[in-house]
């Protein structure tokens, strides 16, 4: 009995001490304030660099949170709510050119292509563009990539926005998929899980990528106020250096393995839907070998603002675009 009652007593002991040392290790790490501007599979990367414990290998704690909008992403990295900021390329654009002072500066590169789905009332296996003259679409917020990589693939395609196609911009990011089951439009464009959940439960159907149609720009990238840069220089590339971990898992894993990881951040999600919604974006090639912005996809971006007449005038690569961090990422 009193060997039993030792040896509970010393199991106590060495959990409260595991737990102790734990709890040490957790506030030795430094909290990083991540803003994203919405929660979806597209991000996969970061979120297997948080699961896998990238980020804890660097001295870091990632908090995060969603926007849910470039416009409220930005308003927090801005304002000091968020430390770091993961939204598209266009919104650091937009604040350089309004004459902020601390704006954002970009620093790595999450995906190289749009993220977002056409979707049918109607299956259609032999979806041309061309077969949206006349109908509604509902779109993306004015000023948003969505709404702008869409306006570009309409004139790739030969089709005029707003004349040939019917554009609805006017709706909260979260409120499109409801509107279309509720009726509204032909079609939508919408993210995942959104797009796949649309289609599993038989709403309607995903007939074209954006991401394919479009072509590879810098999507979505992470930025923080130029003030945060200068003065968290070795946070930065901590951070970089846990996501191109991160990136790299996934570019040598299968979208099984990566639904596997990355559940914990989808729990409502199905895993099979899960592993639906990433092997889309692996055969679409979403995410880049390395987080290095180069200049020419900066460029091309630059061309679908100015198409969109979004652009009031075009800014300089080197002003709002650092890759030091990401290089040496690489390097390592």
């Amino acid at each position: 009995m009193y060997k039993l009652k030792l040896g509970i007593i010393s199991i106590l002991f060495l959990g409260i001490i595991t737990f102790l040392l734990s709890s040490c290790q957790k506030n030795d790490l430094e909290t990083i304030k991540l803003n994203e501007v919405v929660h979806s599979a597209f991000y996969a990367p970061q979120y297997v660099a948080i699961e896998k414990g990238f980020f804890e290998e660097e001295g870091l704690n990632i908090e995060l949170s969603s926007g849910w909008g470039a416009d409220k992403s930005m308003a927090a990295l801005i304002s000091g709510d968020a430390d770091i900021g993961m939204m598209g390329t266009e919104a650091a654009i937009y604040v350089y050119n309004q004459g902020q002072e601390n704006y954002g500066v970009i620093f790595a590169q999450q995906t190289q292509r749009a993220g977002n789905f056409l979707i049918s009332r109607e299956a259609n296996p032999d979806f041309q563009w061309s077969d949206l003259k006349g109908k509604t679409v509902i779109g993306g917020r004015p000023g948003g990539m969505p709404e702008m990589v869409f306006e570009y693939i309409l004139k790739k395609n030969g089709l005029t926005p707003f004349k040939d196609v019917d554009i609805i911009t006017n709706l909260q990011f979260t409120a499109t998929a409801g509107a279309f089951i509720g009726g509204t439009g032909d079609y939508t464009i919408e993210f995942e899980p959104t797009a796949s959940t649309i289609e599993e439960q038989g709403n309607g159907h995903v007939v074209a990528s954006l991401g394919t149609a479009s072509g590879k720009i810098p999507y979505t990238v992470f930025m923080a106020s130029k003030k945060y840069i200068e003065d968290n220089p070795e946070t930065i590339q901590k951070f970089t250096n846990a996501f191109y971990k991160g990136l790299i898992w996934v570019k040598e894993h299968s979208p099984e393995e990566i639904a596997e990881v990355i559940h914990p951040q989808f729990k409502e999600t199905d895993k099979d839907l899960l592993i639906k919604i990433i092997t889309r974006y692996k055969e679409q090639d979403t995410w880049p070998n390395t987080p290095v912005m180069n200049e020419e996809s900066f460029n091309l971006l630059q061309d679908i603002l100015e198409s969109g007449g979004e652009l009031d005038k075009r800014v300089p690569y080197n002003e709002i675009v650092i890759t030091d961090f990401a290089e040496k990422s690489v390097e390592k």
